[in-house]
């Protein structure tokens, strides 16, 4: 017996050295280095693996809300890191997007279980089981329609209208039967943005605007690059490419909204007790959508979590990509090191 205890013990030894071998060393560096005392500190420590600015915001209820920021809001004009700028919160949008969908399917305007076909009939033949996907479907990513951002090299110069988006997987074979699996597509929320659009015969960002914005007094947050004022928005980099992001206009639904940090976290918080619905509403909504979401678009990373266990929401902004390097794990890495550090000074 003892004899296998210590071949098993050489065994995970091996293994655990053959796996932190294929481990990139930067994210172990930023996985093991010591958890320093406050969040700032570690907003600060972020900046040394390759992000241009970091901004972090914390809800703690019962507690003022702490801001926090480093690095750079416009590293060409040498600018600080500002932590209520603006930031492009790219598919953390697809939050606003279900509620107001949740809100018309209450309002018996909307149908969870309507196809695609019949909400918009042009697109029957175009688009492979419209005649079976439904709105559910769609906005729980279990539609099979393909993404349009899938598209090869579609970042290099995106549309800049939903029609040429569309056009991108019209007559495309599906990824799959609907409803057969999960597949997040970005193609799924500009249709349902369509769908918004026609039922109530205006743009839905008007409707976000009245369901959302004003009642939660979000006076920092637009569906629209071109509705704020760009100066205040936060520079965002890829890596390898000297140009600022902060002027490309990604307009489609549920991926185009800017936002302030806080405003996010007081929507977030809203969202996650119920104070964001009317009666009835909630139930619907947690039968469709998730309650926390993430952002990503050339330049822009965020991430928007409610922790029950600690009654906290956190909020992380950080404006440097790389599609095909390391950020996005180091972000994830960086906002779990944030998360115990609030929890560890919440315990004492």
């Amino acid at each position: 017996m003892k004899q296998r205890k210590s071949v098993l013990r050489i065994v995970l030894l091996i293994g655990t050295v053959v796996s932190l071998y294929f481990v990139p060393w930067i994210l172990l560096s930023a996985w093991v280095t010591p958890l320093p005392d406050t969040v700032q500190a570690q907003v600060e420590e972020a900046i040394g693996y390759g992000f241009d600015g970091m901004i972090v915001y914390v809800d703690q209820k019962g507690k003022e809300p702490g801001f926090y920021a480093a690095g750079w809001h416009d590293r060409k004009k040498k600018k600080p890191a500002n932590p209520h700028a603006l930031f492009k919160i790219a598919s953390i949008s697809k939050l606003y997007v279900a509620v107001v969908t949740t809100k018309l399917v209450k309002a018996g305007r909307l149908s969870l279980d309507k196809r695609l076909a019949e909400y918009l009939p042009e697109l029957a033949g175009r688009i492979e089981n419209a005649d079976k996907i439904t709105l559910k479907m769609m906005v729980q990513h279990r539609s099979g329609i393909p993404n349009f951002t899938d598209t090869p090299s579609y970042w290099v110069a995106p549309p800049t209208a939903n029609q040429e988006n569309l056009a991108l997987v019209l007559d495309k074979p599906a990824d799959f039967e609907p409803d057969e699996k999960y597949s997040y597509s970005n193609t799924n929320y500009l249709l349902i943005g369509e769908i918004l659009d026609k039922t109530l015969g205006y743009s839905h960002h008007q409707y976000i605007r009245e369901k959302i914005l004003r009642p939660l007094h979000l006076n920092n947050t637009f569906s629209l690059l071109g509705e704020a004022k760009v100066e205040s928005v936060m520079s965002g980099y890829y890596v390898g490419y000297d140009e600022d992001m902060k002027y490309n206009d990604f307009i489609n639904p549920a991926g185009s909204m800017v936002a302030t940090a806080e405003d996010v976290g007081t929507f977030l918080r809203a969202l996650n007790d119920g104070s964001v619905f009317e009666p009835g509403e909630q139930e619907i909504y947690s039968s469709i959508y998730v309650y926390e979401h993430m952002g990503l678009i050339p330049g822009y990373q965020s991430i928007a979590r409610y922790h029950k266990d600690i009654d906290t929401v956190v909020i992380q902004f950080n404006n440097t990509t790389n599609f095909a390097g390391y950020e996005w794990s180091l972000a994830e890495i960086f906002y779990n090191r944030i998360v115990k550090i609030v929890k560890r000074t919440k315990s004492l």
